[in-house]
């Protein structure tokens, strides 16, 4: 089988995979509507803000089965990985079309869905990362920027269905065409070859003469102190984005006093600017580096909370630049981590590797909207929460420049390679 050729109908059934469980983000969609829903079923008075738990768990039990599912994906290929988790993704959102109370749509969509998301969305982006030793931040920013745009794609076509059948019904018949999609498209996915080189290209060789891919299994890379900074930084890269993903059209609200129409066109902008953060970003990492791009995000965040800060007296204008840079910014992180965590560890263990780093991610949605709605209730604003999250983005390009002392420090020793 001609690789070089079949990696790009592997890359683009990747996309179209990911275009389906980047829905998760769309549960702002979701959410106001079933909260009506089950107050009608249930006699009850919630909000869409009590609902925001089903996110949060959603968002943070991801990497369990990326971990997991990396393993079987590393050893056996992604066809299986991918399958089964098309099947707990489309199944999860088709049961919370059955959900009574907020109970049943933790168990379906946080947990089901959730634990899907995480089987699907490292196998893509892994097994791309591995076809593309060449391409590695440009294919690491097209798949997660899939990702990204789904949360533009996916709020308008959910808001029709239930504007017209209803949430339930929404879930079910968005569920199972998710379903279909997903598992339809692990039959073009492959196992990557040991060490498979493309056709035409060279792999780089170190000052030595040894090749840079150094593979490093997950014991070898939790040993190393790189890890731990890399994850400190993915934590605080992606802490500022997922503290306002999480509440865009409430900030747009509350703050500027959008409409929900305004509202939902500052949730697609800010999703477009994440989507395009994730390409740009990965090519330009191919060209400068993926620290010196990540050190330039955080940069490019503190730049957007700063506009967020002064848009509390209403300004539209500064609304708008602020979610764009954040949404390049976040993106930024998103895009590159996948090539990074591979140019550092290399590629033949990369999908638990990069299970195990997405840990901070899972970290920073957790903390992130947690802490913001925190300050929200305590000071009835969201000003303190901009300056906090300018706070991580600063710790985040300090550990850019730590990155490099750590990884000069370690180029100077005999370094240790484990396969």
């Amino acid at each position: 089988m001609n690789f070089t050729r079949k990696r790009w109908v592997i890359l683009i059934a990747s996309c179209f995979i990911n275009l389906c469980v980047g829905s998760l983000y769309a549960w702002s969609v979701f959410s106001a509507p079933m909260a009506e829903y089950l107050n009608q079923l249930n006699g009850s008075a919630l909000t869409p803000a009590n609902l925001a738990i089903v996110f949060v768990i959603a968002n943070s039990v991801g990497p369990i089965t990326m971990i997991f599912g990396g393993r079987i994906n590393d050893l056996f290929g992604p066809k299986k990985v991918i399958f089964l988790g098309g099947l707990m993704f489309g199944g999860g959102m088709i049961l919370s079309g059955f959900a009574q109370n907020v109970q049943h749509l933790i168990y379906s969509y946080s947990i089901i869905t959730g634990l899907g998301l995480g089987m699907v969305y490292g196998c893509t982006i892994s097994s791309s990362v591995k076809f593309f030793p060449d391409k590695r931040g440009f294919v690491g920013g097209v798949t997660t920027a899939l990702f990204g745009l789904s949360s533009v794609i996916i709020p308008p076509i959910a808001a029709a269905i239930i504007a017209a059948a209803g949430p339930t019904s929404a879930f079910k018949i968005i569920g199972t065409a998710f379903l279909i999609i997903v598992c339809s498209s692990a039959f073009f996915m492959e196992k990557c070859p040991p060490d498979f080189v493309p056709e035409g290209w060279t792999p780089p060789v170190g000052v030595k003469g040894t090749s840079l891919k150094v593979n490093k299994d997950w014991k070898a890379m939790m040993r190393s102190p790189e890890f731990y900074v890399m994850i400190s930084l993915l934590i605080c890269g992606a802490f500022a984005g997922l503290m306002c993903i999480s509440q865009v059209s409430p900030l747009a609200k509350k703050m500027i006093g959008m409409s929900t129409a305004g509202a939902t066109a500052a949730i697609s902008t800010l999703a477009l600017f994440n989507a395009f953060g994730r390409i740009a970003a990965g090519v330009i990492s191919d060209r400068i580096g993926r620290v010196n791009t990540l050190a330039a995000a955080c940069v490019l965040s503190m730049g957007g909370l700063s506009f967020l800060y002064i848009s509390g007296s209403g300004s539209i204008m500064t609304f708008y630049v602020g979610i764009s840079i954040i949404g390049l910014s976040f993106g930024s992180f998103m895009g590159v981590f996948p090539g990074f965590t591979a140019d550092q560890f290399g590629a033949k263990n990369n999908s638990v590797n990069y299970g195990i780093m997405f840990v901070g991610f899972a970290l920073a949605g957790y903390f992130g909207p947690t802490i913001m709605n925190s300050i929200s209730k305590a000071d009835g604003s969201y000003q303190r929460a901009f300056l906090v999250a300018i706070g991580f983005s600063l710790a985040g390009l300090a550990l850019t420049l730590i990155y490099k002392l750590v990884t000069k420090k370690a180029s100077v020793q005999p370094s240790r390679i484990t396969a």
